[in-house]
């Protein structure tokens, strides 16, 4: 047997039982012995009867053997295919023993900072640390550095030198190129500078990571790479860019690239920087991006197309591969955010909104990749037959659940469309917005055997559900557990343009429908809906308009977003240049504090610690009609008296997520859904 054969042929020792529980209190039965997950040791290691890993993928985030992980999924990817990989989670970052310890791997090391950017996962919008890391053993704050790609790269080159290094994750994908950062207020260069990586590998990698883990295995340079659909380097001064086919046959490399902004340039001058956004969001379709280039000093960056979305088989094998879909042993404490999908099915990926704050589209595609629903319901019955199953699904979905199997009904026209936004300003007449296969999906999914609910916690487009009434009554009968997630985002059609988010019409249409469809299903229901602070374009006079539509509503938001500019987002690119690269015109931001805590406030108008800055907002907007104790006004004439526990403020609403619609449907089939959970 060769050696790839003996590889595959290795399979995980016995799953022996243990007893832990979570932080919620709920056992976590049937727990795996470490010999079920891939190595984390050289113990580990050396019990498998490897001399070494073939693959080392360095991660920030706790290891955690489930789908929904970025480096379980890419691991176990890897291995179906005959390699040896090993994790080395949350290393201690301060040298590099823990490199040094695992041992040298014999391909390649592949690092993440884990499944969130690390800096919006430390830091709020307001650039104070968070007190908890979802992706960490029972939210412990201390296990990773600010920026660890980068950091935990330097340590890869200093543990074992001449290792192949390549960086990815959504940290590195939303740094291929230069990009604002918000926490240090300048624009810094890609990631290939700063983390001195071989590589850089963009999306979600699985197609790319197993060609570059074929290709090393081969004996072939780390710079025959370069060929990748995918991936970004830096070309070296005495390096030059040769025209050649990419590595799946097509042309795509062969054309002329298309030039950005030099780096010298976009870091100083707001102008360029817009223009390189602009042309770097239009060369993100597979079926036409052309390759970027950018000088870097003395070097020049290279960004190949986009990978090609996954087909519908490939990416069922990727959800079916012998996860135990839980945390790793060493883990003291499950991190939150496996509490949060640990009963969840992902069904998609992808999303084509193309809101404009958004990472998903960037990093995810823009192409909807479904699962098949054979596959689907067959992780529902082995949720199901898990013996601490509960009875409920608590998510199936993705980034946005009622996108599923959508697609467009002309790939010729795919091939060449250039449209950052398949619903945005209008939904386009080439899209299939049937959501058939959705509710097909859901019916099957609630019929099978020890399952009592399936929740859609991830978020539906409202835009695509209010137009589908058979939709929208299954939903609010069987899969809304009291409150349902919507992102309306703003109601100014001004901001909500420059968001690329549905009008204010739409989320009133939607609302309505929903309302009456739980009505119809006895239910009193609640939407949740989030909306944004300081996005670009948001100034006083639109949150003032904001205010007014809560108050009339009765919706009283207890948690409110402020927009943080993250990485490569057009709103970012709005948010530091004051400038909208799509059409080069002048956008208002907000970025004093001042000028942020007024419009948090406004969101709040009702919460008396908010009472005089709101009442300053609306002095210096000649608003002071909205100041007295008429039913019209915003805030009292005079201070409130500070307000009891949300849990005695009968307007707050009811139940966690703190908004609740007025409607004269309120009070009907009171208390019929209480028996379900929040979903998410």
């Amino acid at each position: 047997m060769s050696r790839r054969g003996r590889r595959s042929a290795e399979r995980p020792g016995s799953r022996r039982e243990t007893a832990r529980r979570a932080p919620s209190g709920r056992p976590v039965a049937d727990a795996p012995s470490r010999a079920a997950f891939l190595p984390t040791t050289a113990a580990d290691v050396a019990a498998r009867g490897w001399d070494a890993p073939d693959v080392v993928f360095v991660t920030g985030d706790a290891y955690v053997d489930h789908p929904s992980f970025a480096m379980a999924i890419l691991g176990r990817w890897l291995e179906a295919h005959g390699f040896r990989v090993a994790i080395l989670a949350q290393p201690d970052w301060r040298s590099a023993e823990a490199w040094r310890a695992l041992g040298r791997p014999r391909l390649f090391y592949a690092v993440s900072a884990g499944n969130m950017d690390s800096m919006i996962n430390h830091y709020t919008a307001n650039r104070k640390r968070r007190n908890a890391d979802a992706y960490s053993p029972g939210g412990a704050i201390d296990r990773r550095p600010d920026r660890p790609t980068a950091v935990y790269a330097q340590r890869c080159r200093e543990a074992w030198k001449g290792v192949p290094v390549v960086v990815g994750g959504v940290e590195a994908s939303l740094r291929r190129i230069p990009h604002y950062d918000y926490w240090s207020d300048r624009v810094w260069p890609s990631m290939l500078v700063t983390s001195k990586a071989d590589l850089l590998g963009f999306g979600m990698g699985e197609t790319t990571l197993l060609e570059i883990a074929r290709r090393l295995d081969a004996g072939e340079p780390v710079e025959s790479l370069r060929t990748l659909r995918g991936v970004a380097y830096l070309l070296g001064r005495s390096e030059s860019l040769t025209a050649h086919a990419a590595g799946d046959g097509s042309d795509a490399l062969a054309e002329a690239p298309v030039e950005l902004p030099a780096f010298d340039v976009v870091k100083d001058d707001p102008t360029a920087f817009a223009e390189m956004t602009r042309l770097f969001h239009h060369e993100t379709n597979p079926h036409n991006a052309r390759r970027l280039v950018q000088p870097h000093g003395d070097r020049l960056l290279v960004v190949n197309p986009p990978a090609h979305a996954l087909d519908e088989a490939t990416l069922d094998r990727l959800h079916e591969l012998p996860y135990t879909r839980r945390p790793h042993p060493d883990c003291e404490a499950p991190p939150p955010a496996w509490e949060t999908i640990r009963d969840s099915v992902q069904i998609m990926r992808g999303c084509f909104g193309g809101c404009t704050f958004c990472s998903i589209t960037m990093h995810q595609g823009r192409e909807i990749q479904s699962r098949s629903p054979e596959s689907i319901l067959r992780e529902v019955e082995q949720l199901a037959s898990q013996p601490d199953f509960k009875g409920g699904i608590s998510d199936l979905g993705g980034p946005t659940a009622n996108m599923y199997r959508m697609r467009c009904t002309k790939p010729d026209v795919e091939r060449v469309c250039r449209r950052l936004s398949c619903v945005h300003p209008k939904i386009c007449k080439l899209l299939d917005t049937s959501h058939a296969p959705t509710l097909d999906l859901m019916r099957r999914a609630r019929a099978i055997p020890g399952v009592e609910r399936v929740h859609i916690a991830s978020g539906i487009r409202m835009d695509l559900a209010a137009d589908e009434p058979e939709y929208l009554e299954e939903l609010a009968a069987h899969h809304v557990g009291g409150h349902l997630k919507v992102a309306p985002e703003h109601v100014s059609d001004r901001v909500l343009s420059l968001m690329k988010k549905p009008s204010r019409g739409s989320f009133e249409i939607f609302a309505e429908r929903f309302a009456r469809a739980s009505a119809r299903a006895g239910k009193e229901q609640y939407l949740v809906p989030y909306f944004i602070a300081s996005h670009p374009g948001s100034e006083t006079e639109d949150m003032i308009e904001l205010a007014l539509f809560l108050k009339a509503r009765g919706y009283r938001p207890r948690q409110v977003q402020d927009f943080i500019p993250a990485p490569m987002d057009i709103a970012t690119c709005m948010y530091w240049t004051g400038i909208d690269p799509l059409t080069m015109q002048p956008v208002a931001t907000a970025k004093r504090l001042r000028d942020r805590t007024v419009q948090r406030a406004l969101l709040q108008y009702f919460a008396p610690e908010n009472w005089a800055t709101v009442r300053d907002a609306l002095v210096r907007a000649g608003r002071e009609d909205l100041i007295g104790d008429g039913p019209e006004c915003l805030i009292p004439s005079r201070p409130p008296a500070p307000r009891r526990n949300d849990r005695d403020d009968p307007s707050a609403g009811g139940g966690r997520a703190g908004y609740r619609r007025a409607s004269r449907d309120r009070g009907r089939g009171r208390g019929a859904g209480r028996e379900r959970s929040g979903g998410r």
